[in-house]
């Protein structure tokens, strides 16, 4: 009799082990997933600094079809200083001839801040101020972010039969813009605008930061 209950008991026992034993296995697999997980992110996102670090270094500027300035803030009628450098930088390779038309992108107007104005034609104002002639600007002022951006002038570029566009931006924004008018079908020359001297390394890797997961996001359809 006792020798039917030790067996039981230790078929109880074993029955007990599996469970765990299973348990063990999945904890095991799951932190294996982990870390496959977390070293693929480091590589994509290390991938996503070189190019973005190569982009923002080449200066690609040549004659084409025309200008496209992407538009940053303005403050009431005024741009930023970021969009200002961004507009000199356009107005430069207009008066070098390489381009015969500049627009200005971007929306951006909130009346909520007392705001009537928009990036594009903040942007126009500057360059009419600036000797460019009205029949040679075009104020994109619908757009709300990068994407829409590129969208709009996609379709300037199409309804013009323009074939190559000089994009204007920040250095760090030029990777994603390129690759945004790549899926549009349109063909861009990045020219970066000079970063002012007063730029910190917290405000690079901000900038880094937020297009990695700008790009990202695009990547997987989830912006």
């Amino acid at each position: 009799m006792r020798k039917v209950e030790a067996q039981d008991a230790a078929e109880v026992e074993e029955h007990s082990k599996q469970p765990s034993a299973l348990r063990r296995i999945l904890l095991s697999l799951l932190r294996i997933l982990i870390l496959v997980a977390f070293v693929l992110a480091c590589a994509w996102f290390w991938w996503l600094f070189l190019e973005i670090r190569h982009a923002a270094s080449q200066d690609r500027a040549a004659p084409a079809d025309a200008i496209a300035v992407f538009g940053a803030a303005e403050y009431n009628g005024r741009p930023s200083p970021v969009l200002n450098a961004r507009l000199e930088h356009a107005l430069e390779l207009y008066r070098r001839g390489l381009a015969p038309v500049i627009i200005t992108l971007g929306g951006g107007s909130d009346p909520q801040y007392g705001s009537q104005y928009s990036e594009g034609e903040v942007g126009r104002d500057f360059l009419l101020s600036h000797g460019v002639p009205d029949g040679r600007i075009i104020a994109e002022t619908t757009s709300s972010d990068t994407e829409e951006s590129v969208a709009r002038l996609a379709a300037i570029a199409r309804e013009n039969h323009w074939q190559t566009i000089l994009a204007v931006s920040d250095g760090t924004h030029l990777f994603r813009i390129q690759q945004l008018c790549a899926a549009q079908g349109l063909h861009v020359l990045p020219s970066p605008r000079e970063n002012g001297k007063s730029v910190g390394e917290i405000d690079v890797l901000e900038r880094y930061a937020h297009e990695m997961i700008g790009y990202t996001l695009w990547r997987i359809h989830l912006h």
